[in-house]
Formats: structure tokens, sequence, C-alpha cells
């Protein structure tokens, strides 16, 4: 049976948490702390805040993160399916995923200018609306996922792959695509490239 209190008052530093300590995560304020190898699936973390925390290894998909902080999160090796980031705070909101799964997750309405992804699967993700201003989308696999009116100025493609823009649904003022991803930014046209 999981444990969760209710009270805020609760605050951790500079502490480790593995696989058997998560599974009564208690709320609260976490701080420079690690997680790993943690199974949080379906854990309800709303209202709980993480500041300079790092995740290794961890399974946080189906959580839910109503008004939850994530300030400056490192999630390496993480399966994140079904998250809506759209619900966290905004409030210096920072992740940086590396070697990620995040598909079917939503950063709706996100701002993601401070954040980074590394060599992650993003496959059925909704980034409408949300603002990747100069990040790096590097080696990452965007089958399926969707932008509509979204702020890719500066955002770098060039490693990116299986994505499918719209020119004219958002804005891509000096961002970087690679000759051989040019086709995603021309489906909708119906063209064959040689």
């Amino acid at each position: 049976m999981i444990h969760i209190s209710h009270a805020m008052s609760n605050i951790f530093e500079n502490k480790t948490l593995k696989q058997v300590d998560c599974i009564t995560l208690v709320k609260g304020e976490y701080d420079n702390c690690q997680f790993i190898n943690c199974d949080l699936t379906n854990f309800d973390l709303s209202g709980y805040s993480f500041t300079d925390c790092s995740f290794s290894e961890c399974n946080i998909s189906s959580v839910k993160l109503n008004k939850t902080a994530l300030k400056n999160i490192q999630m390496k090796g993480c399966k994140l399916l079904g998250l809506s980031f759209d619900r966290c705070s905004d409030f210096l909101f920072e992740v940086h995923f590396e070697n990620c799964i995040l598909n079917f997750s939503s950063f709706h309405n996100v701002n993601l200018k401070n954040s980074s992804f590394k060599s992650c699967t993003i496959h059925d993700v909704d980034f409408t609306q949300a603002d990747l201003s100069a990040i790096n989308m590097l080696n990452c696999d965007l089958l399926n996922s969707k932008f509509e009116r979204t702020t890719l100025e500066k955002t770098d493609f060039r490693s990116a792959y299986n994505y499918l823009i719209d020119p004219e649904m958002n804005l891509i003022k000096k961002a970087k695509f690679s000759k051989e991803g040019i086709s995603g930014l021309l489906t909708k046209y119906d063209i064959i490239i040689e």
C-alpha cells in the first residue's frame, strides 16, 4: 500500500532514493535528490515539488502532474508514457530528457525554451502551442508528434527524424533542418522528393 502524506512541510534535500524508497514517496519538496530505478507508475505527484533533481532508469508513466513543480530536472533512461506536462506548474519549469521514451505525452502550451531532448523516442506527443525556441532535438524520433501553432524559431531538427511540421502552421524562422529531413516539412503538398 502506498502512503502519501498531504502536508507540504516535508522537505528532502540531497537524498538518493532507490527502487524500494520510492514505494512510499511522501508528498513534499525534493531539492537536489536522485531517484534511481524507481517505479512511479500511476502515482499522483500533484502538488509535489522537485528542484535540481535527477531521475535515472525510472518508470514515471501515467503519473498525475497537477501543479507539480519540475525545476531543472534531469531525466535519463526513463519511461514517461502518457504524461500531461501541460498540467505542471509553469514557474521555472525546466526538464532535460536523455534516452527517454515520452510517447503519448502532452506539452500543450508549455514553455520548453530552457529544456532539452537528446536521443529520445517522442511518438504521438502533443507540442501544440508550445515554445521550443532554440532547443536542440538531438537524435530524437518524433513519429506522429503534433506541431501546431508551435514556436520553433532557431530550433535544431538536423539530427531529428520522422517529424511532420507544417511551415504554414508553425513559427519556424531560422529553425535548422537536414537535407534528409526536408520531406518532413513538405508532406502536405503530396510531392515526390528524390
